[in-house]
């Protein structure tokens, strides 16, 4: 019987314990105390808990981190004298290290032995975690620099409600999954001051537009960012009630302030913590993204959104669509 350890007591870090059960498959979760691991296993769930992590991860073929983007880079640190290179390694957490702006597949890197660099892969796409907790079929890329690895992770995971695909552009799966928040905080904004959802439509084709231009910059494929991994996700989080992204954005663009909001919230939106990576990664390389400004100035500096809004309209009154050029390249690559 094939094994899989799973590192988080999260919302996707259960589902993902569930769905692989399903199969048939031994799957043990890392929960944070021996408390957390009890509950979990008094209350039946087809998977055991455990607050130890060598109990864990023995004897798994595959281990994924589905905890915050925040708590990666520690909880790789606890677990890693356990790991073997008989191991495929997973990031599941969807965002950018905030300090650094350094993605899922990096962070890991640099806290694994080299010889365990090559068994990292990610997966990502439009996996909201309720839905899949709930039975509902889902779809989700897996991607690794050798793609015989994501090959391997597809073979363990997928199953008739959760479908797979592959691809070798790590950045741009990571990228996507990442990027896409910033939009869902500006989409739950415009939903926020009640404008529609003609005008959200066009803040999320202009935004996207943007951030692809910016992604592609930064290493990422096109067609990977217009793909599942980050158009397909992109939809799911911005028109999703499940969203948490969407969901601090609605409450900023009802006027409350993001440390109220926070307070009021028991797990983390993402985009948060992406929008300032982001906004350092822009500051590093030079590179311009307006409406990514914008929203950073509403998130971190206060900026009302009401009042951002005509800086908005002013931004893309001039008829220049923000990442055109991206959209073409993205057109030539897809066609």
């Amino acid at each position: 019987m094939a094994r899989v350890a799973i590192i988080g007591n999260t919302s996707w870090g259960n589902a993902l314990a569930a769905l692989l059960s399903e199969r048939g498959i031994a799957v043990t979760l890392w929960a944070r105390s021996q408390a957390e691991a009890g509950e979990l296993n008094r209350e039946g769930h087809s998977y055991s808990s455990t607050d130890c992590v060598e109990e864990a991860v023995e004897g798994a073929e595959l281990v994924i981190w589905a905890v915050p983007s925040q708590k990666l880079r520690q909880n790789v640190i606890q677990a890693r004298s356990c790991l073997t290179g008989s191991m495929l390694l997973m990031s599941a957490a969807k965002g950018l290290e905030m300090d650094s702006g350094k993605r899922m597949s990096q962070v890991m890197a640099e806290e694994l032995a080299p010889g365990l660099r090559q068994q990292i892969c990610v997966l990502s796409g439009p996996n909201l975690a309720g839905e899949i907790g709930r039975g509902l079929p889902a779809a989700s890329v897996v991607a690794a620099q050798d793609i015989a690895v994501a090959e391997k992770a597809r073979g363990l995971m997928r199953s008739q409600r959760f479908l797979l695909s592959t691809t070798d552009d790590v950045v741009g799966v990571e990228f996507g999954g990442a990027l896409k928040n910033i939009v869902a905080l500006g989409a739950g904004m415009f939903d926020g001051l009640g404008l529609g959802d003609n005008a959200k439509a066009a803040f999320i084709t202009w935004s996207w537009a943007e951030l692809v231009s910016l992604g592609v910059d930064l290493g990422a494929k096109a067609s990977t960012l217009c793909g599942l991994a980050g158009l397909g996700d992109l939809i799911a989080t911005c028109a999703s009630d499940l969203s948490r992204n969407h969901h601090v954005g609605y409450e900023l663009g009802k006027g409350r302030s993001l440390k109220e909001i926070a307070a009021s919230m028991s797990q983390v939106a993402e985009g948060v913590y992406t929008t300032s990576a982001v906004h350092q990664l822009m500051q590093k390389f030079d590179v311009s993204a307006p409406i990514t400004d914008l929203i950073y100035r509403v998130v971190f500096e206060g900026f009302p959104v009401s009042e951002a809004l005509p800086d908005f309209v002013e931004l893309i009154g001039g008829g220049t669509v923000p990442g055109a050029a991206a959209r073409d390249e993205a057109r030539t690559v897809s066609g």
